[in-house]
């Protein structure tokens, strides 16, 4: 994009910056830096709505995609590729709160651990993810899944309206009475329809300390562990929230030490109920097999929310792939440990390089709303699985990813079509059209996509495509 065409964002109020400029190589910095690679053709930082109308505009006008970058830390790196115009919304950090009605409002470009810290003031939450450093922004219109989902469901079942720019350059409303069809699809549809740069959630009261913390078991007793986790999982209080992940032990207090860097099976726990149903419940988990120890305790809620930070830090090289499970199947068992088994070494021990996540769906997110509620899919899984790897040098990129690609394709026939989209690669359009559920929602996706952005300005991303002018 040449400095003459760049002129006609003149009325654009924030900073632009292009190839060359200092501030572009910083302000091109992404969580995956796999991708930060890739070169935009210029980065213009939004100061509000206005600049964002301008930048919308000017894309229209010259035929140009337009990439968003919120919190920078989608898995594919979307938020800087090749040739585009990246509109920034990394200043957007209104954080407003209502405490009688508890309504919370966000600007798109706050964080997770920005969003805990304000909340925590008032004993609320917003359900949300389980890394401190993602943005609300790209957690929300894909979905969201964390801690509290199934207390609270997914992020996006507590979205009570946001404002879009939509891409003929208008601020309009959208909300179950404004614009329905564009709420329905923006709550898990992705960055398909419009740059949303408010949110407006309902938040929901958490104790002022929360059971937090890991419980390791050594691998070899992984399989009758999970096994019984899926027993227990059922009947388990939607106030527990478990990750089972088949990892390195990683190097977190209170975990001993000589624990550090070893293959594990490792529940990662989050229990918002009360202390003394905590306790009978750590217990319970405990009693799945014979762990290293129980490293779990009462914390303030950001502090739980972020205890996954130090091994999911922000600038590694990170590949990852996912899918939703009907069933925690023995072969689905067996494959997972498999391949833990002969995972790539770290390559900064002790922090892990290789997980596998196996989150416990059921409760709220499961059974508490409709799937055609929203775009975002949730229906008839009881696991979501991902694979994330993380590593430094590029000459390890064919390791890592020859190591995720196998097992990703072992386990696929294991999973279901439908998928949360926000924690796995891009695997094509035939993929993506089986991602968000039934045929149906998907043609409802796709009249959205045509409605809102015809011309597929909104294109860096898990693409939607709209249904071609002459077919309208």
């Amino acid at each position: 994009m040449s400095v003459p065409v760049l002129k006609g964002l003149s009325n654009f109020r924030g900073p632009v910056y292009t190839p060359g400029d200092e501030m572009f190589v910083r302000s091109r910095a992404i969580y995956n830096t796999r991708m930060s690679e890739q070169q935009p053709s210029a980065i213009a930082r939004a100061l509000d709505a206005d600049d964002v109308i301008a930048a919308v505009r000017f894309a229209a006008e010259h035929g140009r995609g337009l990439a968003i970058r919120a919190g920078g830390h989608g898995v594919d790196g979307s938020a800087m590729p090749d040739d585009a115009l990246v509109v920034d919304l990394s200043e957007f950090k209104e954080i407003s709160v209502e405490p009688g009605s508890r309504r919370v409002r966000l600007g798109a470009g706050v964080l997770l651990g920005e969003m805990d810290g304000a909340l925590a003031e008032y004993g609320l939450v917003v359900p949300a993810g389980t890394v401190s450093t993602t943005g609300v922004a790209g957690l929300t219109i894909g979905g969201g899944v964390g801690y509290n989902m199934r207390a609270r469901g997914a992020t996006v079942d507590s979205l009570l309206a946001c404002d879009i720019v939509t891409t003929d350059g208008r601020l309009v409303r959208a909300s179950a009475d404004e614009n329905p069809d564009l709420f329905w699809a923006v709550r898990g549809g992705g960055g398909n329809f419009g740059v949303v740069v408010n949110f407006e959630f309902q938040a929901h009261p958490i104790p002022q300390m929360v059971s937090a913390g890991m419980i390791p078991f050594s691998l070899d007793q992984a399989s009758e562990v999970l096994q019984s986790l899926r027993e227990y999982m059922p009947t388990a209080p939607r106030e527990l929230a478990l990750i089972a992940a088949l990892t390195q032990c990683p190097p977190l207090p209170p975990v001993p030490v000589e624990a550090h860097g070893t293959d594990v099976l490792m529940f990662v726990v989050v229990f918002t109920g009360p202390q003394s149903d905590s306790d009978r419940v750590m217990a319970q988990l405990a009693s799945l097999g014979r762990p290293a120890t129980v490293a779990v305790q009462p914390v303030p809620w950001p502090a739980a929310n972020s205890m996954l930070d130090v091994i999911a830090p922000y600038g590694r090289r990170v590949y990852t792939k996912g899918g939703y499970l009907s069933e925690l199947s023995d072969s689905a068992i067996d494959t997972t440990i498999k391949h833990a088994g002969i995972a790539p070494a770290p390559t900064a021990p002790p922090t892990p390089s290789t997980v596998q996540n196996l989150w416990a769906l059921g409760g709220a997110i499961s059974d508490d709303f409709e799937e055609d509620s929203c775009a975002f899919s949730r229906e008839g899984a009881t696991w979501f699985w991902e694979v994330a790897t993380q590593w430094d040098d590029p000459s390890d990129d064919a390791t890592f990813m020859a190591w995720a690609d196998a097992l990703d394709a072992e386990l696929r026939p294991e999973f279901r079509d439908n998928c949360y989209i926000n924690l796995t690669t891009d695997l094509g359009s035939a993929w993506r059209k089986g991602a968000w559920g039934s045929p149906e929602k998907y043609r409802r996706l796709v009249d959205a996509k045509t409605k809102w952005d015809p011309q597929n300005m909104l294109r860096y991303n898990k693409n939607i495509d709209p249904t071609p002018t002459s077919a309208v």
